[in-house]
């Protein structure tokens, strides 16, 4: 069973989460609060975490920094949970790099469902350990990245668009199709979301940045010489 570490210090919403995720065959640890919910974290290293945002004694912004200075947190995927709603929030909270943001009052339906799509996103390809597409290489199986030999630290969302991305290379990407195949939403609310992963990308890549492109009314794209790709199974 995949463990899934629920941040929140409203016991009412905490139950709830926790209701819904053993429903649906998850092992589910809570955390009143962000110091213990970092001190979870690093003990446990649960598959996913869902992070509320305002908590006593540690922020969930501060958290999730902790998380991302440590090697071992650093790949977890998190869900930000908050009542924060507007855009500029949002956007700050995927910026910094969390993989997903749902705002209070939520469906847990529709929490379940980001759940399972960033939990499927995160796994381990099964089938072709490797791509090579130009400067870059992908390790599918440890979801490592590199640019020009150098490891570049991705989430697992970054990783995945890539990968379609040069999977798929010289030709555009529609954003529908990546919202859809790659992060697992269903219509374009979540474009915005897209766009903010894509940035966050962008500026990773270093001097290589010219090579994911954005095609004008239709999506992004990765230009490569086909010479240059090559799969290893």
């Amino acid at each position: 069973m995949q463990t899934i570490l629920v941040i929140e210090d409203e016991t009412d919403i905490a139950d709830l989460i926790a209701f819904n995720l053993r429903r649906n065959n998850f092992n589910v640890e809570l955390s009143p609060d962000g110091l213990h919910g970092l001190a979870s974290a690093r003990s446990l290293l649960p598959d996913l975490i869902v992070l509320d945002l305002m908590m006593p004694g540690m922020d969930g912004v501060t958290l999730f920094r902790e998380l991302q200075r440590e090697s071992a947190t650093r790949k977890i995927p998190v869900i930000m949970l908050t009542a924060r709603g507007q855009t500029e929030d949002k956007i700050a909270g995927l910026e910094i790099g969390a993989d997903d943001y749902m705002t209070k009052p939520f469906s847990p339906k529709e929490l379940m469902l980001r759940i399972k799509n960033l939990l499927k996103r995160s796994a381990p390809a099964t089938s072709g350990a490797e791509l090579k597409c130009g400067p870059f290489r992908f390790i599918k199986n440890s979801l490592k990245f590199y640019v020009d030999g150098e490891e570049v630290d991705l989430t697992a969302t970054e990783f995945k668009l890539m990968l379609y991305l040069c999977e798929r290379r010289n030709v555009p990407q529609d954003r529908h199709d990546l919202l859809m195949e790659v992060m697992g939403y269903s219509g374009d609310v979540h474009s915005r979301t897209l766009d903010t992963h894509m940035k966050r990308l962008r500026r990773k890549l270093g001097s290589q940045v010219d090579l994911l492109e954005t095609v004008r009314g239709i999506g992004y794209q990765v230009n490569v010489p086909a010479e240059e790709t090559a799969a290893d199974s």
